[in-house]
């Protein structure tokens, strides 16, 4: 059954990606002069359809293999820049397909000849040369995306007021890096320079939110100088991501999947982070406490595993609480509304998808489709969520708009 269903979708990407390259093509032969359409036309569908083999079977040996590598990555990049450069040309073209549908139905309704039949005008070469203008702007940024934004490291930082919080942690700061995906790097240099960033930081306390890895534990050797460098006088604590539990590749047999995550737990043990399994730490400071509390993943559609009400055993209801959980969704389903008070979340996952708009004007990702707090900060009640856009990067090997990012979180009492 799992063959079949992969079968049907490797057609309908295939169907979906010929209505794209053919659509896009009524703007390629509109601007092409009428001296080389011929071989325009037989170079485009060419490489058109050479590309959209090449994509079918990355997503045939993604399904076969149960992981995306290095070479499933690139092409990921090349479907994602390819789709979104086409989808913005066919905007304009559907756009002026309308107004010629009507131009022509306005046409023959209006038309006084007996007989007369529906004539549809012809394409303006204008608006396709300038959808071709326009869709040079996403192609640009994710050429960008691919090659630099995704070290495009930024410090993000935000003053977080609570009325309860103890005096002595007035103006306390938290580090945050969530979604390392190790496996994903290649540029080790760029990553030590993202890890030197976070150590700049000199916060009080430094906290790791989920999904070190894609998929095996070794994935994170070649970094774990970079990243054990980062130091807080209070601590460095971690959790588990939906990646670190090896759910996502294929494994020999039970034991081989379990030794991998044994390493992996070893690993958080080498980079110096103390790994909270449904955990709770007291952080003391001149005599007052606040309590720093760790699950295992929780998420809407993905491992369920963690288990807040263990986290929160002998932890008093009326303690400062802050806790570290890889997926926002959590919050929305049991944290936000719990009877002991948690002040404020600390979570990652969504990436942003890696993709984006943020300005002050405009905020815009795919991810708000899947989370209703998709980056950034979000309160209700006096209690608050920070969503991390992540490190690192998976899947799509770049970032567009949304850059990774290196959170500063400061506590303030008021």
């Amino acid at each position: 059954m799992r063959k079949v269903g992969g079968s049907i979708f490797i057609i309908i990407l295939m169907a979906v990606l010929f209505f794209l390259n053919w659509y896009v093509y009524q703007a390629v032969k509109t601007v092409l002069p009428h001296s080389i359409l011929a071989t325009g036309k037989m170079i485009y569908w060419l490489v058109a359809s050479g590309v959209s083999l090449w994509i079918g079977f990355t997503f045939f040996t993604i399904m076969q293999e149960g992981k995306i590598s290095t070479m499933s990555q690139k092409s990921l990049n090349l479907f994602l820049t390819i789709s979104v450069t086409q989808f913005t040309v066919i905007l304009f073209l559907f756009g002026e397909d309308i107004y010629r549908s009507l131009s022509s139905l306005f046409g023959y309704m209006t038309s006084s000849e007996p007989g007369s039949s529906a004539v549809l005008p012809s394409r303006r070469k204008f608006v396709s040369q300038l959808a071709f203008s326009i869709a040079a702007i996403p192609f640009t940024g994710f050429v960008y995306g691919i090659f630099k934004g995704k070290y495009d490291f930024r410090t993000i930082r935000k003053t977080v007021f609570f009325k309860d919080l103890p005096e002595a942690f007035d103006g306390f700061t938290i580090t945050q890096l969530s979604d390392i995906h190790a496996g994903s790097f290649t540029d080790f240099d760029a990553v030590k320079r993202g890890a030197d960033l976070a150590a700049a930081q000199n916060s009080d306390l430094f906290v790791f939110t989920g999904d070190l890895v894609n998929h095996k534990a070794d994935e994170i050797d070649p970094m774990i100088a970079s990243f054990a460098q980062i130091k807080a006088p209070f601590g460095q604590f971690s959790i588990l991501g939906n990646h670190d539990y090896g759910d996502y590749t294929s494994w020999p047999s039970p034991k081989a999947k379990q030794e991998n995550f044994d390493r992996l737990k070893e690993k958080h043990k080498k980079l110096g982070y103390d790994l909270l399994l449904d955990e709770s730490r007291i952080i003391e400071k001149q005599g007052q406490r606040i309590r720093l509390l760790g699950v295992e993943n929780w998420g809407v559609g993905f491992h369920a595993k963690g288990d807040l009400e263990k986290s929160l055993e002998n932890v008093d209801k009326d303690e400062f609480k802050i806790l570290l959980s890889h997926d926002p969704s959590h919050w929305d389903e049991q944290v936000k509304n719990h009877s002991k008070n948690i002040h404020l979340t600390l979570s990652g996952h969504t990436h942003g998808m890696q993709f984006g708009i943020e300005t002050p004007v405009i905020r815009w990702s795919p991810a708000q489709y899947r989370y209703p707090n998709w980056a950034g900060l979000a309160e209700e009640a006096g209690k608050f969520l920070y969503v991390n856009r992540g490190f690192g990067f998976h899947a799509f090997s770049g970032r567009v708009g949304i850059w990774p990012e290196i959170t500063v979180i400061e506590l303030r009492k008021g």
